[in-house]
């Protein structure tokens, strides 16, 4: 597999004026998006950027942001994905960590977060930095040289976009041509930041082979996908469930439809217009809404073929009875596979394609251990997910300790979830073993928050459960004992988080308590969770 630029510029010579990526309003062609890749190459190999720095891109979804992965790519650097959900104290720790070299993002107003504000708070020193002072931007993050604002606003910290595009000038194609031609299949790609059991975001970086290997062979082997297929993928552009269908594009000469931010009106309107062959919201929250809209008929989705929905098998059973032109797959993946890992079989019955999340994508390998003793079990038995394979990363950035953890001697990788494997090895997944939650298919480490929480002078201890919700699939839920049975309400604690805290993370209730439900030495989480279901009258699936 050759890397991603590679593949690319062979789109931009072979299809120059097809649409690669669609936005409601608007379009830009393989060469158009090329043309802003090149610039942002050459502007930023004027500034110093070489081959395996890393650059950090804090941007909404938009043309820009598509432009600017591939030009950071271009020299061989390493884009850096910010979630753009992360507030300061979470922007730091990432630029930090991964040594981000330049920061790019925009005046865009994303979510009611503006990225510059968020970024003087993240960053102590940005606003009275200009570029070629013989300091560091932050003290915190030694080698960052600079911030880049795309967009009309001008603001103290930053180079306009005006003045970055105006450095491009003193630097050659052939020179960045030069740049692109050292990158190799095995070189990093790209680096996402997730959030996993420990105190903050980890950084998983990914080979080119990793990064398009579930676009691809996912691709091929379980969505049929055809040369000039068009993709609709409306999630952020830092997730992995736009890579992946990224790199499904890119293999066919495609196009992908993207937004902004998703709403139903304006996606159920791009879904008839443009007529994808293949959807990809990848979570059931996002279909449903568009299956929900007043406007929606059975033959809305007349031109897909394939859609991949992650749910409970009885809502995915319910979706499919609303797409009847439409074979409906599941997968299960997270961001170190670059994706799925493996994914659903479209040709298998209805029943078969909503309850397994299908085969292991060849190239990878997945078993069922036991989560002590690292056995290998039988299939129809419980126990950890592991995985291995090409499409299974090396491990977290700068992260010994945790790579010992969850990569093992023979090479799994421990997923933390649960699991069992069908006698057919599909894989049915059945929960998370790690204390995790999924809300609106972020990933939110409860010891993250509980950790977060403990900081409020009058939190003496906190845990954090999931609330099942039909919208974000669950949503979390705190439980605190205050110091001396201090008094303290629910609305002092999510003010205490808002702000402080990525939005997803914030508790949506919060619940006193003065003795906990306990085990041998620790809390019954499930007890508590079992608790506010019953107090709120819901059912936990």
């Amino acid at each position: 597999m050759e890397p991603i630029t590679s593949k690319f510029l062979k789109n931009v010579e072979k299809y120059p004026d097809r649409d690669f990526i669609v936005f409601p309003d608007d379009r830009m062609t393989y060469a158009e998006v090329d043309e802003i890749a090149l610039r942002v190459a050459k502007s930023l190999h004027a500034m110093g950027v070489r081959s395996s720095d890393r650059i950090g891109i804090l941007m909404a979804n938009s043309f820009e942001y598509v432009g600017v992965l591939f030009g950071i790519s271009y020299l061989g650097a390493i884009p850096v994905l910010y979630n753009g959900r992360f507030k300061a104290r979470e922007i730091a720790h990432v630029t930090a960590d991964a040594d981000i070299k330049v920061i790019i993002t925009s005046d865009q107003i994303d979510e009611h977060t503006d990225y510059g504000q968020l970024l003087h708070s993240a960053l102590p020193g940005l606003e009275e930095y200009q570029f070629g002072m013989d300091r560091p931007v932050s003290n915190s993050t030694p080698n960052l040289k600079a911030a880049v604002m795309f967009g009309e606003k001008e603001m103290d910290g930053f180079i306009t976009q005006k003045t970055f595009t105006e450095f491009s000038s003193s630097v050659s194609k052939e020179e960045v041509t030069m740049a692109l031609s050292s990158v190799s299949p095995n070189d990093e790609a790209w680096m996402f930041y997730t959030s996993g059991t420990t105190a903050m975001p980890k950084g998983c970086a990914l080979s080119h082979i990793v990064l398009q290997h579930a676009g691809v062979i996912g691709g091929i082997e379980r969505l049929g996908i055809r040369e000039g297929d068009k993709f609709f993928a409306p999630l952020p552009m830092f997730h992995t469930a736009f890579s992946q269908p990224l790199s499904g594009v890119l293999h066919v000469g495609g196009s992908l439809l993207s937004m902004p931010r998703f709403d139903p009106d304006s996606a159920l309107k791009m879904i008839i217009e443009e007529r994808p062959s293949v959807m990809f919201p990848a979570f059931f929250q996002i279909t449903n809404e568009i299956l929900l809209h007043p406007e929606y008929t059975s033959d809305s989705f007349e031109s897909v073929r394939t859609i991949v929905n992650v749910g409970p098998q009885d809502v995915l059973m319910r979706l499919q009875e609303k797409m009847p032109h439409t074979k409906q797959i599941t997968v299960f993946g997270m961001t170190e596979t670059g994706g799925s890992v493996c994914m659903g079989n479209r040709e298998l019955p209805e029943l078969e394609r909503t309850e397994t999340s299908g085969k292991a994508l060849t190239g990878n390998e997945i078993q069922i251990r036991n989560p002590e003793t690292n056995e290998k079990l039988p299939p129809g038995t419980s126990g950890e997910i592991v995985a291995k394979g090409v499409g299974v990363f090396d491990g977290y950035h700068n992260s010994p300790k945790k790579n010992a953890e969850t990569i093992d001697t023979e090479g799994w990788f421990h997923t933390g979830d649960l699991g069992q494997m069908t006698e057919a090895g599909e894989v049915i997944f059945l929960g998370r073993l790690k204390d995790m939650l999924k809300v609106g298919g972020e990933n939110v480490a409860s010891v993250e928050v509980e950790g977060f929480l403990l900081t409020h002078p009058l939190v003496k201890v906190a845990a954090l459960v999931g609330l099942f919700d039909e919208r974000l699939g669950e949503v979390p839920v705190a439980f605190i004992e205050t110091i001396n049975n201090a008094e303290l309400n629910e609305k002092e604690i999510i003010d205490f988080c808002n702000g402080e805290i990525a939005s997803f993370k914030i508790p949506r209730h919060v619940r006193f308590v003065d003795e906990w439900p306990m085990g041998a030495t620790k809390i019954l989480k499930y007890e508590l969770r079992d608790r506010i279901h019953e107090e709120l009258g819901l059912s936990f699936n």
